[in-house]
């Protein structure tokens, strides 16, 4: 994740000290300080009430068959907090639909663990918003996808924003940190200027995620649905110039973007071009902390049978499954050659990712995405839009 509001407004938010800050647990290497211990998203479930068209985990109307079930669950967390990991994700499908969720997200909190959960929203009243208080989710995302019209179609299910936008406010009506997550496309990207932020203002929403397209799941295939680069670039400035421009105004929101590494060095540079030189050599040691994609390192996934993944779009590659192996010894064994780059990857990423300087701190992209598109994990981002200048490539 790029925090805009850190980066590019220079405004620390509790959550940036998980991304930049020296003693942030994912930076220091978890409870344990033993290396690098990664935030689990967990797909719990496969069950989802919606149909959404980019949905990286392909996800269906009913459970499947083998989930794993509370005492598998249970297990896998024990495993997870002892091992350090900082953070468990509940996603799914819709995680809300698995009937021992609050269970399970009380057991890892009891374990020390942060537990938040991601969402369509829909499936938030007020009875439930109190149940995800009274567990201690710390945090809940909720996805929109433009205007009410426009998020009805991608979730496949007439109404669904307005349920999501109760959701919301259920949340929030709980005290429950919510925020919005927003996958960037070519068919919505237009709505996040002015809707997207006019919806975050009115609502008094304090966060808002924007994810970039990854190709992966039913997402893989909406390759040709990805934001052309140049309008992408202007997007990301709008985006950027918005947040600071409310920050001036009184109104901080936390914005940050999400799996396209390049953002961060593009903030960099829009800085410079600003004439902020002093600032853009401090976001510039803030990203060599962070250092980039998290894939195989400080991200991870499980999902709803047990299998282990890179993150939650690498559904594809498995490192094993945590029936047969604790998680915790899957994730510290290099046999694996993914595994292993993964770990090491600024020695195996290939073209301009090879030779870019800002490799240190992109830490090569998102490798999900170069495979998808060339079969071969290592190939260059194909999303990247810093140009060859930019980047130091001849």
């Amino acid at each position: 994740m790029i925090s805009i509001t850190r980066l590019y407004c220079g405004i620390l938010t509790e959550s940036d000290r998980i991304r930049y800050e020296e003693d942030s647990p994912t930076l220091r290497g978890g409870r344990g300080g033993h290396g690098d211990k990664p935030i689990v998203v967990w797909n719990s479930t496969q069950a989802c009430n919606l149909k959404c068209t980019h949905c990286y985990a392909s996800a269906c109307a009913d459970p499947a068959p083998g989930e794993l079930t509370t005492a598998e669950a249970k297990t896998m967390i024990d495993d997870i907090s002892a091992m350090g990991a900082p953070v468990l994700l509940f996603s799914g499908g819709e995680p809300l639909m698995r009937p021992d969720m609050f269970e399970l997200g009380a057991y890892a909190r009891d374990r020390g663990m942060r537990i938040t959960i991601s969402s369509n929203g829909t499936l938030i009243d007020a009875k439930t918003a109190k149940r995800i208080k009274d567990t201690g989710f710390v945090y809940v995302g909720i996805s929109i996808d433009g205007e009410p019209r426009t998020h009805d179609k991608f979730r496949g299910v007439k109404g669904a924003f307005e349920q999501a936008l109760t959701g919301i406010k259920r949340c929030m009506d709980a005290g429950v940190k919510v925020g919005l997550r927003f996958t960037i496309t070519n068919d919505n990207y237009r709505e996040i200027m002015p809707f997207v932020f006019d919806f975050i203002v009115e609502n008094n929403i304090p966060r808002c995620c924007f994810y970039h397209l990854v190709y992966a799941g039913r997402g893989s295939k909406l390759i040709e649905h990805d934001v052309p680069k140049p309008e992408k670039r202007k997007l990301l400035l709008d985006i950027f110039r918005k947040t600071r421009e409310l920050a001036e105004s009184g109104r901080v929101l936390e914005m940050l973007t999400v799996d396209l590494q390049a953002d961060g060095p593009f903030i960099y540079l829009t800085m410079l071009d600003e004439g902020r030189e002093h600032e853009a050599e401090q976001v510039m040691q803030l990203l060599k902390r962070n250092r980039g994609s998290a894939s195989g390192q400080r991200i991870s996934c499980v999902d709803h049978l047990g299998n282990v993944h890179p993150d939650q779009f690498w559904r594809h590659y498995t490192f094993g499954n945590v029936r047969q192996r604790p998680f915790s010894e899957i994730w510290d064994d290099t046999s694996d050659p993914l595994m292993k780059g993964l770990k090491n990857k600024l020695q195996f990423v290939k073209g301009r990712c090879a030779k870019c300087r800002f490799l240190d701190i992109c830490g090569g992209g998102f490798r999900v995405r170069a495979e998808a598109m060339t079969g071969d994990p290592w190939a260059e981002e194909p999303a990247c839009y810093l140009t060859d200048a930019e980047i130091g490539v001849e």
